[in-house]
Formats: structure tokens, sequence, C-alpha cells
């Protein structure tokens, strides 16, 4: 079964279709080449016979007495046209009158089809004398021309008629058309098989160097369709094909490129199952634990104890509140549904409410958080809410990895047309290698191996999706040692009349 397909598909190849097409082409060709090679030949012999007899109606009109007292002679005529088709029997002898009628005439048969015949080409064959060929009609079939001779016939000088001889009657028609149909017959059976022959095989031969570079890519683009991804096309040279190889390679490249994403993806998207369910399920079951207890011991409890419970069960809410609210805001900045709303505000007024929030949190954790710049800075130009929680999560995350007794500093540097915003931890700093993938969705950076910094790693990510909508890079720079700074840059706020000054400046 198999390989009947198989060879069912081979002979069904673009090698065999061209093959097949072109032998057609070239046998239609051949037998329109044959077809006009037959109607020249023939052409050209009776072009050659009208030359060679021009003048025979002129030498029966000049020689005999065609007419007496304005009528045909036909018993002086039926003898010389007698006499004149023995000496040459191809030829048919017609008396025509002034007005074409067929008057008299000596033919094989005795039978013809018109009782007039056109004088138009006889007037002409007359008057012309460069030799040019003029062909006539047959009065024995209508339907075909031919080379003949003519003169015009006088008595006492008035034109009476013209004598009109077809040169190629129709027994020389009858033995021509024998002898050259089969002489064409095995001429053109011969010529046209050893043509077709030759010019199969070598139209195959061409055929195959054309379509092996096609070949070659069929069979890749088969391996890759198998499932082998690292198969390529390999071709030298340029062209259309060398093209198309060059399309599929790249083609073949994405895809593989797409599948490794994918894959990546799927892992992170199972890595962030798992973290989701480990992470939601902590405060869910310190609330289920405290709310037990409250029910179980409602009589037992103190107001104390009581409100430390509720304290627990609160602080779990609000850190599920906010696991929620990362996964939310991230999906919805990775469908691009959250678009800024950029509006001038002040940047410094910005930072210090951040710094104010996390006073207390820093306090608990005995970390020093200090502002570095000059309350006169100009105003940004941002979506003020974006900003806010991009310095929240970069805060969070300085807040996070930074011992006891750590300092975190945040800068704000006036540029040219921007403002630097810095922001730096001197606690344990972030590996080389970790610092390309630490914005990645779901990646967690390895600053620490206590297990107190727990989280889904969605801060970083969130803060790189935010900035990316705003144009703006984030930079991050990390010791071992000495600790870490995230640096991004805000454009400075600039008015319509501030603009129109700076370019009537420039």
């Amino acid at each position: 079964m198999k390989n009947h397909k198989d060879k069912h598909s081979f002979f069904n190849s673009l090698f065999w279709k061209l093959g097949a097409t072109f032998l057609v082409t070239l046998l239609v060709l051949s037998i329109v080449y044959l077809y006009i090679s037959v109607y020249t030949a023939e052409m050209y012999f009776q072009e050659a016979s009208q030359k060679l007899n021009a003048e025979i109606a002129l030498h029966i009109a000049q020689e005999n007495k065609c007419f007496i007292d304005g009528k045909a002679n036909e018993d002086v005529l039926k003898d010389v046209f007698h006499n004149v088709m023995i000496i040459n029997p191809s030829i048919e002898v017609y008396l025509l009158d002034t007005e074409g009628k067929i008057l008299t005439y000596f033919a094989p048969n005795e039978i013809i089809e018109l009782e007039y015949v056109p004088l138009e080409p006889i007037k002409k064959f007359i008057e012309v004398k460069d030799g040019s060929f003029i062909m006539g009609v047959d009065p024995k079939n209508a339907s075909i021309m031919k080379g003949f001779s003519a003169s015009e016939v006088y008595e006492d000088h008035v034109l009476r008629g013209y004598i009109y001889v077809i040169l190629e009657g129709e027994e020389y028609e009858n033995a021509t058309q024998l002898v050259f149909g089969s002489y064409m017959l095995r001429l053109g059976v011969r010529s046209m098989g050893i043509t077709l022959i030759a010019a199969a095989i070598i139209s195959l031969i061409a055929l195959a160097f054309i379509t092996r570079n096609l070949r070659k890519i069929v069979v890749v683009i088969r391996r890759f369709k198998e499932g082998d991804l690292s198969a390529r096309v390999n071709l030298k040279g340029k062209g259309e094909i060398s093209e198309f190889g060059d399309s599929f390679n790249e083609m073949a490249d994405t895809i593989v490129k797409n599948i490794d994403e994918m894959k990546t993806m799927d892992n992170l998207r199972r890595e962030l199952v798992a973290n989701v369910s480990h992470d939601l399920r902590t405060p869910l079951s310190t609330i289920q634990g405290y709310i037990e207890t409250i029910l179980i011991k409602s009589n037992t409890l103190s107001e104390e104890e009581r409100k430390n419970y509720m304290e627990t069960i609160f602080s779990s809410t609000e850190r599920l509140k906010n696991l929620v609210e990362e996964l939310f805001e991230l999906s919805k900045l990775e469908a691009r549904e959250s678009k800024p709303n950029p509006e001038p505000f002040s940047i410094a007024e910005l930072v210090q409410d951040v710094q104010q929030k996390n006073l207390i949190v820093a306090q608990q954790k005995n970390i020093e958080l200090k502002l570095d710049f000059s309350y006169d800075l100009p105003m940004v130009y941002a979506d003020i809410g974006m900003m806010e929680k991009v310095l929240q999560n970069l805060l969070d995350n300085a807040l996070k990895f930074t011992q006891e007794g750590g300092k975190i500093e945040i800068g704000l540097s006036p540029e040219k047309q921007d403002i630097l915003i810095s922001i730096k931890d001197n606690g344990r700093g972030i590996s080389a290698d970790a610092i390309p993938h630490i914005f990645d969705r779901y990646q967690k950076a390895e600053r620490t191996i206590t297990t107190e910094n727990e989280g889904l790693g969605l801060g970083l990510a969130i803060v790189k999706m935010i900035l990316e909508v705003h144009n703006i890079d984030i930079n991050v720079k990390s010791n071992k040692e000495s600790g870490t700074v995230f640096s991004f840059k805000v454009p400075i706020y600039k008015s319509k009349q501030s603009i129109i000054k700076e370019v009537e400046y420039n």
C-alpha cells in the first residue's frame, strides 16, 4: 500500500507534471510546424510553376485563332487544348469571354463548378510584369486558389476574351497529393519521432537538474513536518529557489523560537500556579485557623486574645488582597488594558508621600529610609498612579532584601529633559547572572536565603511593564557587597508656551 502511494505521489510530482506539459507542448508545436512546412512547400511549388509557365496562355492565344466572328472556335480550340494537355498533363485550359464566362474548356472529367471566373486576378496577372505570385480560382473547386497563367485574346484588334490556364490541375493535384502525402508522412513521422525522443530526453534531464533543489526543499519540509525541528535547507547559489529555501529556514527558526517561548511560558505558568497555590493557601489557612479558634473558644477568650486573633486575620486578608491585586494588575498590563493617562505632577511630593507610607515598616526593621533631592524640582509628565506603583514596588523590593540596620536612599537628579529617579539599598546584591532575569514574570531574585521574603515575584515584572507603556527604560546596578541601585528617567513637563519658546530659540 505504501509503495503504491509513493509511486502515485512520484508520478504526481512537479518533475513529471512539468515534463508532461513540456512534451505535450512540443507535440503541438511539432504538428503546427509540420502543417506550416507542408503549406509553405505547396505554395513554393505553385509559385515556381507559375514562374516557369507564365507565358503558356500567351502562346496559346497568339498561335491559334480562338474566335471567329466573335464566337469561340470550339473545334480548333479543343484540339489545341487536348494537344497542350498531352504535352503537359498537369494543366487545365479555359476560354473566357470578356465577362469571365467559361465558353469552352478542356479538363479531366469534364465537370466544373463555376460558369464564371473572377477577372480581377486575371487582369492583375496580365498587368503586373514583375513576376509576383498571383493565385486564381479553380473552376473545378471554387474553394481552392491555385497558380495560373492568363492572356488576352483579340480578334481584329478587338478584345474577345481570355485564355485561363490552371497550372496544377486535378490530375496533377491527385498525383502529387498521393506522392507528397506518402513522402511527408514518412518524413514527418520519422522527424517527429526523432525530435520527440531527443526532446524528451533533454527536457527530462533539464527538468531533473532544475527541480533538484525543489526536491531537496520538499525533503526538508517533510522532515520538519515529521518532527525534526532541526531540519534546514542548505542550498548554494542565488535565485528564487534559494530565496524560497532561505525563507523556509527563517520561518522554521521563528517556529522553533515560538515553540521554545511557549514551553518557557508554560513552565512559568506552572510555576505561577504552584506559587499562587502556596501563597494563597498560607493566608487562607491562617484565616481559617484563627476563625475556628474564635468559634471554639468564643466563651473563654479574653478581649486581648480576641483582638490579637482579629488583627492576625486582618493582616492575612490584606496579604491575600495584595496578592490578588498583583495578579489582576499584571494580567491587565499584559493584555494592554491598562494605558497611561499622563499629567504634570511634582515628583518630589510623590516620592515624599511614598516614603511617609513606608516609614513605619522601615522603622520596624530598623532600616534608615533617606531622601536625597531638592524640593524645587520641575514637574514631570507621566501617569501619577502608575509612577506611585513603580516607586512602591521598588521600595518594597528594597525593604524586603535589606537587612536590619541597613539603609535605603531615594534620589532625584535633574537632567536636561528628564528627572533621574534612583532607589539604592545596601542589602545583599544580585549576582550578574541573575540581573537579566529579575524582571521576568514569576521570577524571584535570589538575594537572600531566608524564607520570610515570600511572594509571587511579580513586583519587578509590574514595574518593567508600567515603564514600558511609558517608553521608559529601567537600569540595574548591583554588587554582592554594596547592594543594588534601580534607576529610571521620567520626562520633565513642558507647557505649550515653553515648547513654542524653545522652537523659536532653536
